[in-house]
């Protein structure tokens, strides 16, 4: 695999004269592996191959955010020509901290310029560019999907992260959402791996019977336990990432991570080849993805409406 071979590159670039790429990961090569394929897809189509004219040594987080900022100045230390921080908004954060003068080009679903990250979208300024799904805006539509799936629904559950940077402004427009859909929420919190079971358990002893998982990149990398869970509890629910329905979960809607990945390799080559990030405006990644199961829906006894499946942008029978 592309994530285990990247993991265990300790070939020295500075002997071999190559500019080097600090890539800085919040989890680990198996789990980032569809996203670190994109990534080099994009360094590609720069020109830049890894071990060829390009060197990236990397620091996985395996998941512990809070590990971020210490990678990352571990990373700066070694004089890196860029730096390059995926998978949402901690990521950036911890970089942009680390005061490096080096490039940074960030890759997240949040909005860059709520977060402090950026001056702007068309003038980022500074040392930090990047791309954004803005994935994080469009979680009032999962509470819509889910209502629509369960129109007799009085009341539905909400997951968010409490660590997450975004989590605030998002249960704030949920919460808007709800109120014009009608519907109460019930919110939950959950910020590590061990806290996920007790949430379903919660919502299937109540009378909350669908879940909206906020945007938030430890939920999508953790998408397989997730889908488990639903099934085992029997749950519709409704995450930000394809990875979710297709380990077996309901439905997905989010951004692309597949292109907003390839446009960060992208733009980490053409810093390479000498533009300034100032000059490289953040790039949106507009695409949205409506991803469903049929066969889950069918096992949870659901039916998707005609004009939902017509409107997927993919189906799983």
């Amino acid at each position: 695999m592309l994530a285990a071979a990247a993991a265990a590159w300790t070939t020295s670039a500075r002997a071999q004269k190559m500019p080097v790429i600090g890539y800085l990961c919040p989890e680990s090569p198996d789990l980032f592996d569809s996203r670190l394929r994109a990534f080099h897809q994009g360094l590609r189509e720069a020109g830049f191959v890894e071990g060829r004219n390009v060197a990236i040594e990397y620091q996985w987080a395996n998941g512990q955010y809070a590990r971020l900022p210490a990678l990352a100045a571990e990373l700066v230390a070694r004089h890196v020509d860029v730096v390059v921080a995926p998978g949402g908004a901690p990521v950036a954060l911890a970089a942009k901290a680390t005061g490096t003068a080096s490039t940074i080009i960030f890759e997240m679903g949040g909005d860059p310029v709520q977060l402090g990250v950026v001056d702007s979208l068309p003038r980022p300024g500074g040392n930090i560019t990047g791309v954004s799904s803005l994935s994080v805006d469009v979680s009032p539509k999962r509470l819509e999907l889910m209502h629509e799936l369960l129109p007799t629904a009085t009341r539905l559950a909400v997951v968010a992260n409490p660590t997450s940077p975004t989590a605030s402004s998002q249960l704030q427009k949920l919460r808007s959402a709800a109120e014009t859909l009608g519907v109460q929420l019930r919110i939950l919190n959950a910020s590590k791996e061990e806290e996920f079971e007790s949430v379903f358990a919660a919502v299937a002893s109540e009378a909350a019977n669908g879940l909206v998982f906020t945007s938030d990149p430890y939920f999508a990398f953790r998408s397989r336990r997730l889908a488990d869970l639903a099934i085992k509890y029997g749950l519709p629910a409704i995450t930000q990432t394809r990875d979710f329905p297709i380990a077996g979960g309901l439905m997905s809607y989010g951004g692309d991570f597949v292109q907003s990945h390839r446009r960060a390799g992208m733009y980490a080559g053409r810093v390479l080849k000498g533009e300034k990030p100032a000059d490289l405006p953040v790039q949106l990644v507009t695409k949205v993805e409506l991803v469903i199961n049929l066969k889950t829906a069918k096992l949870l006894g659901r039916e998707f409406s005609p004009s939902v499946i017509s409107g997927a942008d993919e189906v799983i029978e």
